[in-house]
């Protein structure tokens, strides 16, 4: 998949482009159906398809609201890249482009500057200043412009639409299984490794330290999860807490002292600065305190049977 940041140059025309627009958080499965139309239209004309996405969430700058994704740009590209999107269009979402408003967005960027031939929008779509921007203003302009419109219906979970802010919610009050469904996907989050006091290392049970890019995260404790590297996928132990074991005073913000841990098994190289995508699969127990490093370790051995095992019955079934 091409990257594109900005309204620059292109390095080639694309032929035929078929795009959507939108920041897709999550990439759930409505996100999913429109990124399905897009390629289909694509390669009906023997064209390419291309999303028109954001470096951040437009609230963030309209309503100041600190930033609070369920996948981060990175972790979105990667999902987009994973599905078949032939390109990506990264607008940085300043002041200038939220007073644009959705006629001279359509104008200047999907035909003066894309020269679209398909646009395929969500149900919902929204865009443009004040979001004037939606498929009956689209339409409207479509035959001046000479480019086809289609509409995704939205997608359903249990009699309800299905949203980011479902899916959010069912992370954060740590409903995988719910969130999973609408996701169409494992709930993961995508982190950088940093390097952290090493203390698993000296435990025998070296972790990959993530500091999240603005991700929401399920809540506190021990999960079984798999991620993938280098072309495997391993199993891995993360536990999302405060490391009671080793904080000697109480915090006073969760959000600076939280970690997040990865144990993963059987996978020895070191990983400091690359990005890993982390798919939670189930919940082990709660975070709890232990006396001594030989009762968190004894601890952990359990946590691993559990998760083996829970592997083994999932692949005999």
């Amino acid at each position: 998949m091409e990257t594109v940041y900005g309204i620059k140059e292109l390095t080639r025309r694309i032929p035929y482009p078929v795009a959507t627009i939108g920041m897709f958080d999550g990439v759930h499965r409505g996100h999913q159906k429109i990124i399905e139309s897009i390629r289909h239209h694509a390669s009906a004309n023997q064209g390419e398809s291309v999303i028109i996405t954001f470096n951040r969430h437009p609230k963030n700058l309209l309503e100041n609201r600190p930033p609070s994704f369920i996948t981060s740009l990175e972790h979105r590209l990667a999902l987009f890249s994973h599905l078949g999107v032939d390109h990506t269009v990264v607008l940085t979402f300043d002041k200038e482009l939220a007073h644009m408003n959705a006629g001279d967005f359509i104008r200047e960027v999907l035909v003066c500057w894309l020269g679209v031939k398909c646009v395929v929008l969500g149900f919902n779509c929204r865009f443009g200043k004040d979001r004037e921007g939606d498929i009956h203003l689209v339409r409207s302009l479509a035959a001046t412009y000479g480019f086809e419109v289609y509409e995704c219906p939205p997608v359903m979970y249990q009699g309800q639409i299905i949203s980011s802010t479902a899916i959010r919610q069912a992370i954060l009050n740590g409903e995988l299984e719910p969130a999973e469904r609408m996701l169409g996907r494992p709930v993961s989050i995508l982190g950088t490794v940093v390097r952290k006091s090493g203390r698993g290392k000296t435990l025998g049970y070296p972790t990959a330290n993530l500091a999240l890019h603005h991700e929401v995260r399920p809540p506190r404790g021990v999960y079984g999860t798999r991620l993938s590297w280098a072309g495997h996928e391993y199993l891995a132990l993360t536990n999302i807490g405060l490391r009671p074991t080793f904080t000697k005073e109480p915090s006073t913000s969760e959000d600076e002292t939280l970690e997040i841990e990865v144990h993963i098994l059987d996978l020895h190289e070191d990983l400091y600065g690359q990005n890993l995508e982390v798919q939670f699969l189930f919940k082990i127990r709660d975070e709890i305190p232990f006396t001594t490093a030989g009762e968190l370790k004894t601890q952990i051995e359990r946590d691993k049977e559990v998760l083996l095992e829970r592997e083994r019955v999932h692949t005999i079934s």
